[in-house]
């Protein structure tokens, strides 16, 4: 059975067809109106109804970058979008005309880690999305982790930093504000504007103004070995061991799977990460440690998560 998957973040939307085996069979890219909710969802009928014109499909999985409530339809919050207690799912079937299921998009991509990647049967998978935020995903003996409102793992939202910076949570020393896409590019900024000569090659890439520069840009100049790119990741990765040192203080996994657009910079992320995570370990010498491993599905984890987890919803056919 051949099911849709869509992801939807801060910036993009992407839409799939994914088989039973986790392949993507084609796949579709659009920009994220996030400000304006129906333009959101117009863009998700709009990619689903073209890829269900071509493929005979069951259901469509739709992996939303915010809370979902216990229902598998309704989008409670998001830091990054303009949903609020947003009926997605009834918004999206009537027009769709297939079986949808709303799944936050950090749960989908662990879930298809855990089927497909990096973490295949696992016992206690932790997932961190690194993209925009941070997103998370908890899979314990084959069952997706939801908590009792739906809203568990949001790691990206515990407070690291007492009183520290303002999270678009309303809260203020999120741990995404330390280690994410979005606080790669913040830091890169503020070192162009105080030392643009530091900051050169980044400056570069982004066309000359602090203003431009993203999350990429700090990568690519990272990969390049600029530097001033490479002290930034390596902060970022002690930030994100430090926190993953706290998680397993709580979860205890087996394995931790980094995910999301910034783990293309590999061992300059990894590297910081694991030996921050070390360090800081509750029991560190006296206890078996989590393997940290870096997402294996790439970009299309959440589209093919959540998939995966709207076929398993359906009947099997007779």
């Amino acid at each position: 059975m051949l099911a849709i998957g869509v992801d939807i973040g801060g910036t993009k939307v992407l839409a799939g067809v994914v088989d039973e085996s986790g392949a993507v069979l084609e796949e579709i890219r659009r920009l994220t109106p996030g400000h304006d909710v129906a333009r959101t969802e117009d863009t998700i009928c709009e990619v689903v109804t073209e890829l269900a014109g071509r493929y005979d499909t069951v259901a469509v999985g739709v992996g939303a970058a915010g809370w979902i409530g216990t229902d598998h339809a309704t989008v409670l919050f998001s830091p990054h979008l303009a949903w609020r207690n947003e009926p997605l799912r009834d918004a999206l079937a009537g027009r769709i005309g297939l079986p949808v299921v709303v799944e936050n998009d950090a749960n989908a991509a662990a879930w298809a880690e855990y089927r497909y990647g990096a973490a295949r049967d696992e016992r206690v998978v932790c997932c961190v999305t690194l993209g925009t935020g941070i997103g998370g995903g908890l899979v314990v003996s084959g069952v997706l982790f939801r908590g009792a409102h739906g809203v568990a793992a949001e790691y990206g939202h515990m407070c690291v930093v007492p009183a520290g910076r303002r999270c678009a949570c309303g809260n203020r020393g999120c741990w995404e504000m330390y280690a994410s896409g979005r606080a790669l590019a913040r830091d890169a900024r503020e070192l162009a504007e105080v030392s643009p000569l530091a900051a050169y090659r980044i400056l570069e890439l982004a066309g000359g103004l602090p203003v431009q520069i993203s999350g990429e840009h700090v990568t690519a100049a990272a990969r390049e070995g600029d530097p001033a790119a490479v002290e930034i990741f390596t902060e970022m990765g002690r930030w994100l061991g430090r926190g993953i040192a706290n998680l397993a203080a709580v979860l205890d996994p087996n394995v931790v799977v980094i995910g999301g657009g910034v783990v293309t910079a590999g061992d300059l992320l990894l590297g910081p990460a694991t030996e921050e995570f070390t360090q800081n370990l509750t029991g560190r010498g006296f206890r078996p440690a989590a393997r940290i491993v870096l997402a294996q599905l790439g970009p299309n984890a959440g589209l093919v998560g959540a998939a995966d987890l709207a076929r398993r919803r359906q009947p099997l056919p007779p």
